[in-house]
């Protein structure tokens, strides 16, 4: 009888916006970390030094550049891991810290993965280390043998030549890889963090500057500079911390391998990009959980050039070898389909900083699971998966479900329990509307600190801090633009529109400090059309 390994959960997630490269000059990898880190640790509701390991992944940089990032948030004194795994360096700290917490070593853990990278393609970055083996030089070989070497990004070479290869052997057009890519940039549209959130034609994915062979500039994910984060914790932990249960997603099973031999002895390009080990791994992972590809709504695929993500719709089950193609015909990829897959935007659209990647795929499905996506939301979301991929080789699949269902309600409105203020449910809603209305976080440029004063002399302060993104939304002493004074029940009163803010300030209900100019914009953001929560 197989022993039951002790379970794992995300109970926190956090991700910097996904950026061109230099497109923030002031913004180092220490900035993104603490960034990821903060919004993880704030929707966890936890402090830094509740965190006993960490794993940071990065692909460019230093030695110890995780323990440069980390000390921006605290000297702990914690192990730090620093992971380098090629392209799946970001899943692979995860699978890391997923085996710590088993082995029992720790209870709480974090996995970040970040990248500061530069234009161009990915030899722009490569080092000057021609005095040593190259870890991709056999696969390289692989390729020299079958299509030949020319003067463009080898990694745009492998997975370009792996589609024409699916082509020549099973039918697959062109178009199929198109319609993939068009597909990812229309689901960024609506993911504030997405470095792309422009809807394209498939004419113009299809007739864009050629990086090499048909594969053009929208086919392939861009160099990105970004960080994600996550916290996870043991069972144990949860019973000490009950209010995690609600949120926490188990991680139901990860399977990681290496490169089969078929890798280099069979002289084809699907297997060189590494499609037997996600084949096997994922079959070891169906067998494992007692999922399959059937139980599963969402999926975040490593679709760093169009055709990867089709040759990994056969490879991790979900169609036979060669009807990956049939798949894209009949819209069983996107939203009415049979699996929503990259509703992120995947690697194409929402961006690629290397080291992040993994890490970003699990934010993506934690938010799901639990309901947060908005405009992307999958319906009735129950099982997502994760695949993510490094050629040289390593790759990881696994399978998220929300941990206690029972204690979770992802899709209700939220609303207020007994023994809190009426208007806390109101501002945990504008948290998750500023997370979801980009737009309008722009448009209101301030930020605010409403006291509120219950009728039982209980009193809480709220920072909303809609100058910065991510914005703030909690407990903080920062400076603010106004200050706004208000009793909970007139507060009710104004947010459910039968009292506006004038109104409130000239009855003396609403006493007003600071900037009057920016205080006129609570408007805006207690909107009462917007008004969900039951208060």
């Amino acid at each position: 009888m197989v022993q039951r390994k002790p379970k794992v959960y995300v109970v926190g997630v956090g991700m910097t916006p996904f950026v061109k490269p230099q497109s923030r000059p002031d913004w180092d990898y220490p900035d993104m970390v603490k960034e990821a880190v903060t919004e993880a640790l704030t929707d966890a509701k936890l402090q830094y030094t509740d965190i006993q390991q960490a794993a940071v992944s990065w692909i460019y940089g230093t030695t110890c550049s995780g323990q440069r990032a980390l000390y921006e948030l605290g000297f702990t004194g914690i192990p730090i891991f620093n992971v380098n795994n090629a392209c799946a360096s970001g899943s692979s700290g995860v699978f890391l810290c997923k085996q710590i917490l088993e082995s029992g070593n720790a209870d709480c853990v974090l996995s970040v993965g970040f990248e500061k990278m530069a234009p161009g393609s990915l030899e722009s970055m490569a080092g000057n280390l021609n005095d040593r083996a190259q870890p991709i030089e056999n696969h390289i070989g692989v390729m020299s043998e079958t299509y030949g070497l020319f003067p463009a990004p080898i990694t745009c070479q492998m997975f370009g030549n792996a589609g024409k290869e699916h082509m020549e052997k099973y039918g697959t057009k062109r178009e199929h890889f198109a319609k993939i890519a068009y597909k990812n940039h229309l689901h960024s549209v609506h993911n504030p963090k997405s470095q792309f959130r422009k809807e394209f034609t498939l004419d113009q994915v299809i007739n864009a500057r050629k990086i090499y062979d048909f594969v053009g500039l929208l086919e392939c994910s861009p160099t990105s500079d970004g960080s994600a984060a996550i916290v996870m914790c043991s069972e144990k932990f949860l019973d000490k911390y009950p209010h995690l249960k609600s949120q926490a997603v188990e991680i139901v099973g990860m399977e990681m391998g290496t490169d089969e031999p078929s890798v280099f002895k069979d002289n084809s390009n699907i297997k060189m990009i590494g499609f037997d080990m996600i084949e096997k791994i994922s079959k070891r992972l169906y067998k494992n959980t007692g999922l399959t590809p059937k139980d599963v709504q969402v999926i975040e695929l490593h679709d760093c050039f169009a055709p990867n993500e089709l040759i990994t719709y056969e490879a991790i089950g979900l169609c036979p070898i060669g009807k990956g193609g049939e798949i894209v015909d009949k819209n069983d990829n996107t939203y009415g389909g049979r699996w929503v897959i990259n509703p992120s935007g995947g690697l194409i659209s929402k961006g690629h900083p290397i080291g992040a990647t993994g890490v970003a795929q699990v934010v993506e499905l934690s938010n799901q699971l639990r309901g947060r996506c908005g405009k992307r939301q999958v319906p009735n979301c129950k099982v997502a998966m994760q695949h993510n991929i490094g050629i040289g080789g390593a790759g990881i699949v696994a399978l998220y479900r929300l941990g206690f269902s029972d204690t979770s309600t992802p899709k209700k409105p939220i609303t207020s329990s007994p023994g809190t203020l009426r208007t806390d449910a109101l501002f945990e809603e504008i948290k998750e509307r500023a997370r979801e209305e980009p737009d309008t976080v722009k448009k209101v440029n301030a930020s605010f600190r409403i006291n509120v004063i219950g009728e039982n002399g209980t009193s809480k302060k709220w920072t909303i801090d809609l100058k910065k993104f991510p914005p703030f939304i909690g407990n903080s002493d920062s400076k603010v633009d106004c200050e706004v004074t208000i009793k909970d029940n007139d507060l009710v009163t104004l947010a459910s529109g039968k009292l506006t803010p004038d109104q409130a300030f000239m009855q003396g209900k609403m006493k007003i400090k600071g900037n009057m100019a920016k205080a006129l914009k609570l408007k805006t953001v207690l909107d009462p059309k917007k008004l969900k929560a039951k208060l």
